[in-house]
């Protein structure tokens, strides 16, 4: 499961450029890049994080409590836990370290997190 493995670096940077709003990646002009293994793990990637950014603004929205909490697995590796309460239900999410990252740098994340 990529989430709790090490980010690839070429993933990342996928997942980075499909993420920003001033220089988005176009799927249809570079279809042969997510073709590769590693295109399909950036969208994957990608997904998931757009779906925790969009709920997590909903639930700030709606007045929700978002938290977060950090720990180690046995193996050393870190794992975030999102919890997001909401009037309609609530989420929980662990995602990697990697992710973690590129989440707080959607617009609206580290505020949601703020005390």
């Amino acid at each position: 499961m990529l989430a709790l493995e090490a980010m690839d670096p070429f993933v990342r940077r996928l997942v980075e450029r499909l993420c920003d709003p001033s220089a988005p990646l176009s799927r249809n002009r570079h279809f042969h890049t997510f073709e590769t293994p590693e295109g399909k793990a950036a969208l994957r990637t990608f997904r998931r994080l757009r779906g925790l950014h969009q709920d997590l603004l909903t639930c700030v929205r709606e007045g929700g409590e978002a938290r977060c909490s950090v720990s180690e697995g046995p193996e050393g590796e870190r794992r975030v836990e999102l919890t997001l309460t909401r009037i309609k239900g609530r989420r929980s999410s662990v995602i990697g370290e990697a992710e973690w990252e590129l989440l707080l740098r959607l617009p609206g994340v580290s505020e949601a997190f703020a005390p």
